[in-house]
């Protein structure tokens, strides 16, 4: 199984010129960070996890040239706003784009892309197919995908675990009951907004602490702010199985 991720950050995390920041003016191209998604390889498959506004200029970047599924987390805009641009999908694999999300989401994105749900379609619409999931284990091209419900703030969310990888974003909080769910994980990657506390996301310390319960081999923390501060920096003061994420970063696990 291959991961890249195609971006690890949040709306809160988009450079601002008038901002000044350290963040915003680093060199370091670890600290320049797109709204979070990944990209997931596993057993001749191509899945991408959310399409944020990023979404083109991330698949350009690492030049994915096949998507086979899509799933969503949640439906707020910094992970659904790409979807028009899967039409570059639909017209070099001729075929529909399969996506993959609760009810409430599927919901949503038919209203922000009325166009693409229309009887009589506009040529070069997106073409897309809704698929429902719950809160249960369900299957996609062969490949088994058990949801992880976490709450962000009081929003019900979806992470992913696929074989030993569990994918975890905007959150603030995760039941014992769904915890269990990730345990046994080799990596797991979970949000942390910033060090500050924060309405609808983990702090870094908060994230760190459910990590401590998991117990991966290996984490990540992705959605993150400029609030965070410089990536070098933060990543000497987490634990040597925990760092930040980064735009671009590709993890190959067995």
């Amino acid at each position: 199984m291959q991961i890249t991720f195609l971006g690890t950050g949040t709306s809160q995390g988009v450079p601002v010129i008038a901002c000044g920041c350290e963040v915003c003016q680093s060199l370091d191209f670890r600290d320049k960070r797109l709204r979070v998604s990944i990209h997931i390889e596993v057993d001749g498959k191509s899945f991408v996890v959310d399409t944020g506004p990023d979404f083109r200029q991330q698949m350009l970047r690492e030049r994915v040239k096949n998507v086979d599924t899509i799933l969503f987390t949640h439906e707020h805009k910094d992970h659904t706003a790409g979807l028009d641009d899967v039409r570059a999908y639909n017209f070099f694999q001729k075929r529909d784009m399969p996506i993959y999300a609760r009810k409430h989401v599927l919901e949503q994105i038919k209203r922000e892309f009325h166009y693409a749900f229309t009887e009589i379609k506009y040529p070069g619409t997106p073409q897309i197919t809704l698929n429902e999931i719950e809160n249960q284990l369900f299957q996609v091209e062969g490949i088994d995908i058990l949801p992880i419900e976490v709450m962000h703030y009081k929003l019900p969310v979806f992470g992913f675990r696929i074989k030993d990888f569990t994918y975890i974003t905007d959150v603030n909080f995760i039941s014992e009951e769904e915890l269990e769910k990730v345990k046994g994980s080799k990596v797991v990657v979970i949000g942390a907004l910033r060090k500050q506390e924060h309405l609808s996301h983990f702090t870094l310390l908060e994230a760190v602490e459910v990590l401590e319960k998991i117990a991966p081999e290996q984490a990540y923390i992705t959605h993150i702010s400029h609030q965070m501060g410089l990536h070098r920096e933060v990543n000497e003061e987490l634990p040597a199985y925990i760092n930040l994420a980064y735009d671009g970063l590709v993890i190959n696990l067995d």
